[in-house]
């Protein structure tokens, strides 16, 4: 018994922990420049779950997984001949960098859409996005303010290609343009007109500044000697101040240091009194605890050994129950078992009663069946076939019934009759008469006899008959009295 339940212990053991070994395989963490997409059987509506960070568990044969790299992906952009607002044509190379979005409704539309694509497939998916967003944005906006205001130019970029990107699951990280020029040089004139405003500017801010530093110079200089006089004037006074503060404090620190000493003093005086008096006290609670400590240790083995009793006569009866439980559960699963045997055996006889039956009953069908093939589907030749096939058990029957009869003797007073037959051999007719003839056995189960095993008489000569056999029983009773 024991062994049985140390196998089965180690049985249970051995399951438990590869489950958990299967459990961890199908638990898959997402690190953190993935995405996981689990896909299969998700949420209604949803074609697959996404997640940044973290882990799920993946449920095997009704789910999957796959992971979206968010490394982001840089594409050169060489724009060329994009019409501008003016319908000037301008050549404007640019790098964008893109990738997959953290967002969780843009991270769905990724794994619908660029789940299995390889990265060169997804950069030319994406080229051709940013090529028609930005030769859109390129044609919304005239050469200066491309030019000129690049913060508005990248901002009209990213808000056409944005969303464009979005659909497919990536999103834009950084957009760079490296040079803008056109054929006819619009760009260069604009930028010597530039140029040579700035010149002519400078020349006059710098005469100005010029201007403004020869006053402020001198400004500077008589205020400079203002300020050196009031410095000197400040720095005196406060010199003599100082002085003044030093000789005060000198004084003050001495009277303290006297005051000081005498505290002091007192302090000590006090500290050494209560030193004495938590000596005496310490000593005291230490034997108190000495004490207490070897009572407490006398009281805890005390209970320990109680304890160890306790639970010896608990094992001892837990040994018991556990016996008697095992041996109840033995005589519960043998009287089950011989129940179920029996019940089999009930079941097995009926259902092989059952197929005997249905086995007859088919060779009956069938039996009946060729025989109303044989007399060419005529229901009532087939009938009376059948009932000639049972005539022999009916006139078996009608015997049988004749000889259970317990007739002790029979006296006839045979008077001579009236020239019909003697009594003797009328009452035997009319013994034999009173046996249903085959013609209404026949009759009454719905068919006629051949004409060569006898007709039926008619009503009349049938009536005649009953009054005879009346009359000649009538004379035989009289004859017995």
């Amino acid at each position: 018994m024991n062994t049985f339940f140390t196998l089965a212990l180690m049985g249970f053991v051995a399951l438990v922990f590869f489950t958990l070994i299967f459990m961890a395989s199908r638990y898959k963490r997402c690190p953190s420049d993935k995405v996981l997409v689990i896909f299969g059987r998700v949420e209604k509506g949803r074609s697959s779950n996404t997640i940044h960070g973290g882990g799920a568990f993946v449920w095997p044969l009704v789910q999957d997984y796959s992971y979206l790299s968010l490394t982001p992906i840089t594409i050169n952009i060489p724009l060329e001949n994009a019409l501008s607002l003016q319908n000037i044509r301008i050549h404007v190379p640019s790098t964008f960098t893109v990738g997959v979005s953290t967002a969780p409704e843009i991270m769905s539309n990724a794994a619908e859409r660029i789940l299995h694509l390889q990265q060169p497939e997804i950069e030319e998916m994406a080229q051709e996005i940013i090529f028609g967003q930005l030769r859109l944005t390129v044609a919304s906006l005239t050469i200066e303010q491309i030019n000129q205001d690049r913060e508005s130019f990248l901002e009209s970029i990213r808000k056409n290609v944005e969303p464009e990107l979005n659909k497919i699951g990536l999103h834009l990280i950084n957009v760079n343009i490296t040079d803008i020029t056109d054929e006819s040089d619009y760009i260069a004139s604009i930028g010597k007109k530039a140029a040579s405003e700035a010149i002519n500017r400078a020349k006059v801010d710098v005469a100005q500044q010029d201007k403004s530093g020869a006053i402020g110079e001198a400004r500077a200089m008589k205020e400079q000697e203002i300020e050196v006089a009031k410095a000197l004037a400040e720095a005196e006074i406060g010199r003599k101040t100082a002085e003044a503060n030093q000789r005060k404090k000198v004084q003050e620190q001495e009277a303290d240091a006297v005051q000081g000493e005498n505290i002091s003093n007192a302090d000590i005086a006090n500290y050494n009194a209560g030193l004495e008096v938590k000596r005496a006290a310490a000593l005291q609670q230490a034997e108190v605890a000495k004490y207490e400590a070897q009572v407490a240790i006398q009281q805890a083995i005390y209970n320990a050994e109680q304890e160890r009793l306790r639970a010896e006569e608990v094992v001892g009866e837990e040994i018991e129950k556990n016996k008697i439980e095992i041996a109840a559960e033995a005589e519960a699963e043998k009287t089950r078992r011989e129940a179920q045997g029996v019940a089999d055996g009930i079941l097995a006889k009926y259902e092989a009663e059952a197929k005997g039956i249905q086995k007859l009953l088919v060779a009956k069908a069938q039996g009946y069946q060729k025989i109303i093939e044989s007399v060419d589907g005529d229901h009532q030749s087939a009938a009376t076939l059948l009932m000639i096939e049972k005539m022999e058990e009916l006139v078996a029957k009608q015997v049988e019934a004749i000889s259970n009869l317990n007739i002790d003797k029979i006296t006839v007073w045979d008077s001579g009759g009236n020239g019909d037959g003697s009594s003797t051999s009328n009452f035997i007719s009319n013994l034999f008469k009173s046996l249903p003839p085959l013609q209404d056995i026949s009759e009454m189960a719905g068919f006629e006899l051949p004409e060569y095993l006898g007709n039926i008489k008619s009503k009349e000569n049938t009536a005649e008959d009953i009054k005879k056999v009346a009359e000649a029983e009538e004379k035989t009773e009289e004859a017995e009295e």
